[in-house]
C-alpha cells in the first residue's frame, strides 16, 4: 500500500487538523450542515486508518472520535455564552452520532484488517521453508 505512513501522534495531528478545517469550511459554505460534515468525516476516517504506521494502527480508532468532536465545535449551533455553546455541541454530537459511529467503525475495520495482515505476514516469514 502506498501513501504516507503516520505515527500515532502524526495520525492525531492529521485527523484533528483536517476535521477542524472541514468543520470551518462546512460552516462557511454550507451553513453548518451536519450531514455534509458527516459525509466529509468518512473519507478522513478511511485515510486515517490507511495512513497510520503498522506499529501504531491501534491509535487510529481512538483519534477519529476526538477529531469529530473538535471539528463539530465549528458546526454546532451556539447559544448565548459558554452554556449555550456547550448545549449546542452536545446536541450536535447527539444528532451526528450515526456519522461518528460509522466513521469509527470504518477506521476500526481498516486497522483490524491491516493488523491481521501484518500478523499473518510475520508468521509466514518466521516459518521454516519446507
Amino acid at each position: 500500500m502506498s501513501g504516507p505512513r503516520l505515527t500515532g501522534l502524526g495520525t492525531g495531528v492529521f485527523c484533528l487538523a483536517v476535521m477542524a478545517a472541514l468543520g470551518s469550511l462546512d460552516r462557511m459554505l454550507f451553513g453548518s450542515s451536519l450531514t455534509v460534515y458527516g459525509v466529509l468525516f468518512l473519507p478522513v476516517c478511511a485515510l486515517t486508518g490507511l495512513w497510520v504506521r503498522p506499529g501504531d494502527v491501534l491509535t487510529a480508532p481512538i483519534v477519529v472520535p476526538i477529531a469529530f468532536a473538535l471539528g463539530l465545535v465549528a458546526v454546532a449551533e451556539s447559544g448565548q455564552g459558554a452554556g449555550g455553546r456547550l448545549a449546542g455541541l452536545v446536541t450536535a454530537l447527539a444528532m451526528g452520532v450515526g456519522w461518528l459511529y460509522a466513521g469509527t467503525l470504518l477506521t476500526g475495520l481498516l486497522v483490524v484488517a491491516r493488523r491481521i495482515r501484518l500478523i499473518r505476514r510475520r508468521a509466514a516469514r518466521s516459518r521454516p521453508p519446507r
